[in-house]
């Protein structure tokens, strides 16, 4: 590419040319009136009359976007990351040694601006410059296009220069921060304490996931990143902190898809004296507030449909769905019961053509076939409750039906939202459900439980009845800000090593 070779060496001989001339080429600081943002927001509708009266004086500083040059008049445009202005220059307004730094100026420098507002004949906001201070050299050109980077790779193996050249990816992750604010908002006035817990954990528990490893060189410990906060936070309760909740970031060993990243943020809190049903409202409460916070509304956009957060949202029972559905595709009537035998729900996999794995038992396959059947239909948040006690090992069994835990999951876009159940604290059955888990793992399944003595011996101390949810942070901003692909609001996603 010999034309990139020459604009990079012409950008160094520009910074070579700016030291000859005695200009800092890195300064330590640029003291500033105003940011960009704020003077706009300041001055942008005011009129030219209005400027003009007041002579209104400031200081900002920003990434040049554009440089124009008509005769006399020169312009620049510079950001600083969410809004623009315009900037005059002229040789006569300037002292020499600023006019000669502009001169080197090229595009994605920094600077700093000092001067006067004014409107010009087109009427756009523009800063008349009486000095002009360099501040960053851009040594390699910036993409052409302004109105984003089109290869996506790119945006998220440099989410940089995606920042740069890309205004609505930095307002995605400004939604992201107001997303997580109003959580904090809405969970603080409820009497919530945010804690923090072990991010490196000698046994992976809290979900049914495959974790990273690691080694502690000094203990000469076994340990792994956390998959979830949960055991932990659980803990607390058996403390006496009734109300508990944690912004966490977990790590899952798993593919990676528009939906998966190997790193994710996740929200866990932990409710004294309270059970599943009392979480769903709750959580109606909480998406829809945290919706008009991020968005102004309950109402938001997410692949072309509209998706409702106000309450109440639609509620299903897992095997009630399956049995529905099933029985709508393969032309007869499917009863519950047959998702309660493994060889009758085998047999219901087989006829519906949904894969399954051979060492699945009846709740196994029940969750296999809900999500193959119903997942992507759930477009608006659903309420899918009363799973299989198989595949819930931490949740507590209903009353009446010992083979069903009191459990939901929230769906909403078409995939999982969020995870809760009525906390097990019964430490014999949970000893049971982990013994369990460990004759699965046995069988060669590398996301089950490992047996937590520590945590067993936790709730023999005693633990309260409890709610308990998870909410998955980025799955969230991903429908508050129409983002189909996860990579697009976690800032650095992880990607596969590449050779340059």
């Amino acid at each position: 590419m010999p034309q990139d070779n020459d604009l990079l060496v012409q950008r160094r001989a520009n910074l070579e040319a700016l030291a000859r001339l005695g200009v800092d080429l890195y300064p330590r600081q640029f003291d500033r009136t105003d940011t960009v943002t704020r003077l706009v927001e300041a001055h942008g509708e005011r009129p030219k009359e209005a400027l003009e009266a007041e002579r209104v004086e400031t200081r900002t500083s920003g990434r040049i976007l554009a440089i124009r040059s008509f005769g006399k008049a020169n312009f620049l445009v510079i950001s600083d990351g969410r809004s623009r202005v315009q900037v005059y220059v002229r040789k006569d307004s300037l002292p020499d040694l600023d006019f000669q730094v502009f001169s080197l100026l090229d595009l994605g420098d920094f600077v700093g601006v000092g001067g006067h507002l004014f409107r010009t004949k087109t009427n756009e906001l523009t800063i008349w410059a009486s000095s002009l201070t360099f501040l960053a050299k851009c040594l390699v050109p910036l993409p052409e296009k302004w109105h984003g980077l089109q290869d996506v790779e790119i945006r998220y193996r440099q989410r940089y220069l995606d920042l740069i050249v890309t205004p609505e990816s930095g307002r995605v992750f400004e939604a992201r921060s107001r997303t997580l604010k109003a959580i904090r908002t809405f969970l603080d006035a409820r009497g919530f304490l945010e804690v923090e817990t072990p991010m490196m954990q000698p046994v992976a528990g809290g979900a049914l996931a495959r974790p990273f490893v690691t080694h502690h060189n000094a203990l000469d410990m076994t340990l792994y990143l956390r998959i979830a906060p949960e055991l932990y936070l659980k803990r607390l309760l058996v403390g006496g902190m009734e109300r508990v909740y944690e912004i966490n970031r977990n790590f899952r060993n798993e593919g990676i898809s528009t939906q998966h990243n190997p790193e994710f943020t996740m929200l866990e809190f932990y409710q004294a004296y309270s059970h599943y049903l009392e979480l769903m409202t709750m959580t109606e409460e909480m998406l829809s507030e945290v919706a008009r916070a991020v968005t102004g509304s309950d109402q938001v956009t997410f692949g072309g449909e509209t998706i409702s957060f106000a309450a109440p949202f639609r509620r299903l029972r897992m095997r009630e769905a399956v049995a529905e559905e099933a029985s709508r595709r393969i032309g007869r009537g499917v009863a519950e019961s047959e998702l309660r035998d493994r060889a009758s729900a085998r047999d219901l996999a087989r006829r519906l053509g949904i894969e399954i794995d051979p060492g699945m038992g009846p709740g196994k396959i029940t969750a296999a076939l809900f999500e193959a059947l119903w997942e992507r239909a759930l477009v608006q948040p659903t309420f899918v409750y009363d799973f299989p006690t198989e595949v819930s090992p931490l949740s507590k069994q209903r009353a009446d039906d010992p083979d069903t835990v009191e459990r939901f999951e929230l769906y909403a876009g078409g995939f999982e939202l969020a995870n809760a159940f009525s906390e097990l604290n019964d430490p014999a059955e949970q000893r049971r459900r982990f013994e369990q888990q460990l004759a699965e793992r046995q069988k060669g399944d590398a996301e089950a439980h490992e047996m937590d003595e520590d945590y067993v011996r936790a709730l023999e101390y005693g633990m309260p009845p409890a709610g308990g949810e998870g909410v998955g942070i980025d799955r969230l901003v991903m429908l508050l800000t129409d983002s189909r692909s996860i990579r697009d609001v976690i800032l650095f996603p992880l990607m596969r090593a590449r050779k340059e």
